[in-house]
């Protein structure tokens, strides 16, 4: 039996940390970012702001012979004005692929978010401290998996082992961008967002681009994802469009076919899968944009409900049902002369079936048992003999 040794602290370094496109160094540590700064600094969205720094799909990843690793962070947890505690973001530790362990941190900041009036105010609070022990004695790969929907500063980290970057493994990497679905909702832990449990079956390495409220077809959205190195990529776009009631058809269009024009500069050929939006619906021939229900916050219970008028789409307003139209056509158009462009309703992951057994909760966001559901049939499809991902 292995005798105990003493922890030493690591270096926290980009080479430690998979599924960020920036690293910001704070008073505290080192604050994992979904967006490149340039990205970040051409919209002050707020939304924005907070959803691209909550780390989904980014891990501290590393091979070690430790038996004991220790995180210490320092969370921001969101709390609703009126409403009860969310709960605390969970940490999941994989070995060598494996889920062995998950924690959560009580300590953190608090961003109080008051829907209502349209208000934010943030308390400072501590770090603390994540142990994980009694891993096993031998050379493995770690992961620890950083909360899906927290914004999370990594402040220290030990392990009584020497610690080195994960090897390369010839995984391909599948960057994928899409909205709060994407980004995880409700899922029950990071790895069990749909995006996440797809690329373990797929075999493959995530970067996560989705962005709660904020799939918007943005031009700085675009030059990321053109920016970053992947070898599969997937967009999932529609809901953000019309939840913020953002365009109307004419503009919806074009937007589309510039911003697949721009993940083009950066990747002529990689199989690219454009994913319309799953069945949702309060949104499937009605317009946005989706306006909050407060009746039941005090239980805990909040709903979204359609604010927009059917017979507006006639001036051109959007629904699901005339984004997933036109997706479908922007997709044929332009694959007769790009042969890697590929389309999936987003119906085939979440549609009428589904919502009869697994309704969603809030009228817009599916469930973790939906998560689980969605993940390995967009593994089914995308991974398979004739799916888009099948340049492998």
């Amino acid at each position: 039996m292995r005798t105990e040794h003493p922890l030493t602290t690591i270096p926290l370094t980009a080479g430690l940390l998979r599924g960020a496109l920036d690293l910001e160094r704070t008073a505290h540590g080192l604050l994992p970012h979904r967006l490149p700064a340039r990205a970040r600094a051409q919209c002050a969205d707020g939304q924005l702001a907070m959803a691209e720094s909550q780390p989904s799909g980014v891990r501290v990843a590393f091979r070690s012979r430790a038996t004991v690793v220790e995180l210490d962070a320092l969370p921001t947890k969101r709390v609703y004005a009126g409403a009860p505690p969310r709960p605390d973001g969970v940490y999941d530790l994989l070995v060598d692929g494996d889920l062995v362990g998950r924690e959560s941190l009580a300590e953190g900041n608090t961003l109080t978010i008051d829907m209502a009036a349209g208000s934010a105010e943030t308390r400072p609070g501590p770090a603390g401290t994540l142990r994980f022990a009694g891993l096993p004695d031998r050379d493995k790969d770690i992961e620890i998996w950083l909360p899906h929907n927290e914004t999370t500063e990594l402040v220290a980290l030990r392990a009584d082992a020497p610690v080195a970057p994960l090897p390369e493994r010839g995984r391909k990497v599948w960057l994928h961008h899409g909205s709060s679905i994407s980004h995880g909702s409700d899922a029950a832990s990071p790895t069990t967002i749909w995006p996440a449990l797809a690329a373990a079956l797929g075999g493959v390495e995530l970067i996560n681009l989705g962005l709660g409220g904020s799939a918007l077809l943005d031009p700085f959205t675009a030059r990321a994802l053109r920016d970053t190195p992947a070898d599969l990529i997937s967009v999932k776009l529609g809901i953000n469009v019309v939840n913020a009631d953002l365009m109307r058809l004419r503009a919806f269009g074009p937007a589309v076919h510039g911003f697949l024009d721009t993940i083009r500069e950066g990747h002529p050929d990689a199989p690219l899968l454009v994913v319309s939006p799953i069945l949702c619906p309060i949104h499937e021939d009605t317009p946005g944009p989706s306006a909050p229900d407060f009746s039941g916050v005090g239980e805990g219970r909040l709903r979204f409900v359609a604010a927009g008028d059917p017979a507006e789409r006639a001036a051109g307003k959007l629904t699901l049902t005339v984004i997933r139209d036109e997706l479908s056509r922007i997709v044929r158009q332009r694959a007769a002369e790009d042969p890697n462009l590929h389309y999936l309703d987003g119906r085939a992951l979440y549609g009428e079936a589904d919502a009869a057994r697994l309704p969603l909760p809030d009228n817009l966001h599916p469930d973790a048992a939906t998560h689980q559901r969605m993940g390995e049939r967009f593994a089914a499809l995308a991974f398979a003999s004739d799916g888009a991902f099948t340049a492998l």
